[in-house]
């Protein structure tokens, strides 16, 4: 085993085109000098711009495989992606919590592909709580947000309230008013996070990539919020990569 590398746990899908999902996940993790661990959730049939079809991973399948990583290595953080139901989600919490308490779980909220497929649907607010209690970060754009509650008009008033449960991470790459600008919600305090580029080449499974980094940063000992802007310069680096919309991770 590594002996200077934290370990660190994707829990999402597979991505074949390798710009989103666990491979996007641990090309990031290798990036950042973590040791990177996976579970897929789902295996997906898709490229960078087209999506065919979504074959879900047995739940028991996905719980045993946890149990199995968090035996045998001291998992710093964990990220997680797509899953196909709050209740698919809840029982992946809890057997993370069950087996290693301190471990940090970044929860990246994907609803549905860049392809506009649809992975999850948010259909009970106590369920969602439940899982935000759970959580320690989520990092929903301003489209996602607004799935995730029909209490509020705005995803500025979606985040404070959610922020009362787990740290929230609006990220601004749907910012109408303020393109590329996010903002870190806590119980206290709401930090802008300023772009520090001012045109970039989208990218698919971006947001997987940044929501990857953050995780990695927290692994090697970063607050949340050094982990974000750590997160978002290495983002936006991997954005402006090329062209296309698949990036390069040799970023650094």
């Amino acid at each position: 085993m590594p002996a200077n590398r934290p370990f660190v746990l994707t829990i999402a899908g597979f991505d074949p085109s390798g710009g989103a999902g666990i491979l996007a996940d641990v090309k990031t993790f290798e990036q950042h000098r973590v040791q990177g661990l996976a579970i897929n959730t789902g295996n997906t049939l898709q490229t960078e711009n087209v999506f065919y079809e979504m074959q879900w991973t047995a739940l028991d399948f996905v719980l045993r495989s946890i149990e199995t990583l968090f035996l045998n290595y001291t998992i710093e953080a964990v990220k997680i992606g797509i899953v196909p139901s709050l209740d698919y989600l809840k029982n992946i919490l809890w057997a993370i919590q069950s087996f290693s308490p301190g471990t940090k779980i970044i929860w990246d909220t994907v609803l549905k592909s860049s392809t506009e497929f649809s992975f999850l649907a948010v259909e009970n607010q106590l369920d969602l709580i439940e899982i935000l209690n759970q959580v320690h970060l989520i990092t929903p754009n301003y489209e996602e947000i607004l799935q995730l509650s029909p209490l509020e008009n705005s995803a500025e008033q979606i985040a404070t309230r959610l922020s009362g449960y787990c740290d929230v991470l609006l990220k601004g790459g749907h910012n109408t008013t303020e393109p590329g600008t996010d903002y870190l919600y806590s119980r206290t305090e709401k930090t802008q996070l300023l772009p520090g580029c001012t045109g970039v080449f989208g990218k698919h499974g971006s947001g997987c990539v940044l929501s990857a980094a953050i995780t990695a940063n927290i692994a090697l000992g970063h607050s949340f919020e050094t982990s974000c802007k750590k997160a978002k310069t290495y983002v936006e680096k991997y954005l402006n990569s090329n062209l296309s919309l698949i990036g390069y991770h040799h970023v650094y």
